[in-house]
């Protein structure tokens, strides 16, 4: 028996998330910010995306290309624990797996046919990295995949927890209008490791920016924007 298989990518994701920091910890925690999901050229065949406009939502497949390892842990630290406690890799969502596969939920904003890159699909509420390879892409099934009835174990501490973001204007107006509403959202979800003190100065790579901030007393204030 073969117990090996070779997967490839179908697609890359294209966004304004140049490094993991920053990045939101679940999908949908930035509805406002867009993504581009542009097909290899041997799979750039509107054939394949037949019907897909018909769905709301799209489920990633998707390889956690920056935490390849060549070993496996049994347990990891979740950060919503703080990343003081271990639970077992399988109890968790961590990237450290003994294969590296994502998935995640968007929501499918429109199907673009362009010139240079074929059929592309503009999600929204991404939670992967630039350039991250998409091996597979399905929909999403209210009937099937909702289970309001569902728990979610040590996940529920702090479910969601959002600060108050003070963003000069000055500020504000250096970043591009279309992608102010999802920065906020960003930072609002609070892209610190749980278990660092307040006053600490963050530095956060957003689209071709450098963003400082800083978070004190549940209030994120953004210290400046610089161009990378």
């Amino acid at each position: 028996m073969n117990d090996t298989l070779t997967i490839r990518p179908v697609a890359y994701i294209r966004n304004d998330f140049k490094e993991k920091f920053g990045i939101p910890r679940q999908s949908g925690r930035a509805p406002s910010l867009t993504s581009k999901i542009v097909f290899l050229p041997e799979y750039r065949n509107l054939d394949a995306l037949r019907e897909i406009a018909g769905f709301s939502h799209l489920w990633l497949l998707f390889d956690f290309s920056k935490a390849h390892k060549t070993a496996w842990s049994a347990t990891v630290r979740p950060p919503r624990l703080g990343g003081n406690k271990r639970v077992g890799v399988f109890a968790s969502r961590s990237p450290f797996r003994p294969n590296p596969i994502g998935l995640s939920c968007v929501r499918l904003v429109r199907v673009e046919n362009r010139e240079d890159e074929g059929c592309v699909l503009i999600v929204s509420g991404a939670d992967l990295l630039d350039g991250t390879p998409i091996f597979d892409i399905k929909p999403y099934l209210p009937f099937a995949d909702c289970q309001p009835s569902a728990t979610a174990g040590y996940a529920t501490q702090g479910e969601r927890h959002c600060l108050q973001v003070d963003f000069p204007e000055p500020l504000l107006q250096k970043i591009e209008e279309e992608k102010r509403d999802g920065l906020i959202e960003c930072l609002a979800d609070d892209p610190r490791p749980s278990y660092q003190d307040d006053g600490r100065i963050y530095g956060m790579r957003f689209a071709d920016y450098e963003i400082k901030f800083k978070v004190e007393n549940d209030t994120l204030t953004v210290l400046s924007v610089t161009d990378v």
